[in-house]
């Protein structure tokens, strides 16, 4: 017989390594299963030739150098022990970004730092600084009352009182898009456009983003300050994971799970896909929520409420990813930028119906890595990530088993093209490396539903402010508990630590009423 555990973590992803360390931290006993050989998910890299490549593009908030106070995940890496593993870089500037067929084009470049992004927008807009600055109060106080809205357990009179009283600018912009906001605030195009260029990360128009949701990210990045990890982000999930083991917990690589286990609308542990049944007492589930309800529970054990939710949900775009290694350092290339965001047009709405078709699709986020971290390659080389997104079924319904090499390759030859217009670069002469990953990659490699990289899209119904308010409501099936991006704050590398780290939390709160606690 398998001896039992505390608890059993499905996924090692930065979700479940966040909540497996954090839970073995406090004493308990934990078994934290991976399909992969490797953990991390898309917190990861691989080597092709002489080039080290990230899985995925991100950077990481709440962490950096340039912060007065420590941030959420500075805080929690502390805690879990984990942040002298890990070698920050703090990035200076935000993004820069291009447009390729709007009658006017534009080229703006924006630094961190709300000052500093406030003159910037100044530059490319004279006369917007009151409007600048009024944005940015609004987000500000926008994030400390989503911030205020996850620590409540139980709604009450002051509860209410506080939200209406302290977090006004949250409340009336709860229920808004970006758009709308900007609307109200008459914000003159160029504002719109500078303020709004991070769209592509969130992968939905700023006609249906919610203006909380996108300016949480915002706010990360801009105010707060973006930082990566100078030795890819496998360094991360390789620290939570050796520090899980430190602290007493088992980790098993190349262990897929078939089933989690319910009896009597309570988790009892898993059933491994070679037929051997782990117990527990509880289970933090880090695959998608998608996958979770549809693959690993019986459909009778499911409560109706969660499935209305997830037929509330909508599927965020697709993703397609170009690696390259480049046999000439950025210099001579006249790369000279970290970020970018390369549209057909500022306007996200008619951009988002442009990514409907692989013909018409033009928009790509590149990030130049050496302009990062100068020494992530050999002298004289580049590392560039490209990716672009596909929302709807349309653009790969006509692929099929025999025309898939073609068609990646044909949009990568478009992309590398759309990348030399917009930077006046000729980088395809100097491919030494090339990997291509599609929407079929990220479904084979991450479950991802329909190859999504984005999770959920958080609009109308399913945006994150109703996310948060309702997480604690409706039935659920007991000692379950969900550690990942598609959560209440969505896909990312942040929010998913966080999320691991929440799901930790709920487990010990509910142990320490069980009379489990240590």
């Amino acid at each position: 017989m398998s001896k039992k555990y505390d608890v059993v973590v499905i996924g090692a992803g930065n979700g479940g390594l966040t909540a497996a360390a954090k839970l073995a931290l406090e004493g308990k006993k934990v078994l934290l299963l991976e399909k992969h050989n490797l953990p991390g998910g898309s917190a990861t890299s691989f080597v092709r030739g002489r080039f080290e490549f990230e899985a995925s593009l991100h950077e990481l908030c709440g962490i950096g150098p340039e912060l007065t106070v420590d941030g959420e995940l500075k805080k929690m890496f502390d805690e879990l022990g984990v942040s002298e593993k890990i070698e920050w870089i703090a990035l200076k500037e935000a993004f820069r970004m291009i447009t390729l067929d709007d009658e006017e084009n534009i080229d703006y470049t924006l630094p961190v730092g709300r000052e500093a992004f406030i003159d910037k927008v100044e530059e490319y807009c004279p006369g917007s600084r009151g409007v600048s600055n009024a944005l940015f109060d609004i987000i500000e106080e926008s994030n400390a009352g989503l911030d205020y809205l996850g620590t409540i357990t139980d709604f009450s009179t002051d509860i209410f009182k506080k939200i209406f009283g302290e977090y006004s600018d949250f409340i009336n912009t709860a229920g808004y898009t970006v758009n709308e906001v900007f609307d109200a605030l008459n914000a003159p195009k160029a504002v719109r456009d500078c303020f709004g260029g991070y769209w592509l990360y969130l992968g939905t128009n700023l006609d249906e983003e919610s203006f909380t949701h996108y300016f949480t990210m915002f706010k990360s990045y801009v105010i707060d300050g973006p930082v990566i990890p100078k030795s890819r982000s496998h360094v991360i999930s390789s620290a939570l994971l050796s520090r899980f083991e430190e602290l007493g917990g088992e980790a098993w690589m190349n262990t897929a799970v078939k089933k989690i286990n319910v009896i009597n609308n309570k988790a009892v542990g898993v059933t491994l896909e070679n037929g051997e049944m782990i117990e527990s007492d509880y289970v933090v589930c880090n695959a998608a929520a998608y996958n979770m309800y549809t693959k690993l529970l019986d459909k009778e054990v499911v409560p109706k409420f969660q499935i209305k939710k997830l037929n509330s949900a909508k599927l965020a775009p697709k993703g397609f990813s170009l690696f390259l290694g480049l046999d000439t350092s950025p210099e001579e290339l006249g790369i000279t930028n970290h970020s970018y965001f390369i549209y057909n047009t500022a306007d996200s709405a008619k951009q988002a119906q442009l990514t409907k078709s692989r013909a018409t699709n033009g928009l790509q986020a590149a990030v130049c890595l050496n302009n990062g971290v100068p020494d992530c390659s050999p002298e004289g080389t580049t590392i560039l990530y490209i990716t672009a997104i596909f929302t709807g079924d349309e653009a790969w319904n006509d692929v099929t088993e025999e025309n898939y090499v073609n068609v990646k390759r044909e949009f990568a030859d478009k992309v590398i093209e759309n990348f030399e217009k917009a930077t006046g670069t000729k980088i395809r002469e100097h491919i030494e490396e090339i990997e291509i990953a599609t929407p079929v990659t990220y479904a084979r490699y991450l479950d991802a539903p329909n190859g999504t990289i984005y999770g959920f899209e958080n609009t109308g119904s399913y945006g994150v402010v109703q996310r948060v308010a309702t997480d604690a409501i409706g039935p659920k099936i007991a000692n379950l508990y969900y550690a990942g991006g598609y959560g209440t704050r969505s896909l990312g590398f942040n929010p998913a630590y966080s999320s691991g780290y929440e799901a930790a939390q709920n487990v010990l709160g509910n142990m320490k009423k069980e009379g489990q606690s240590k």
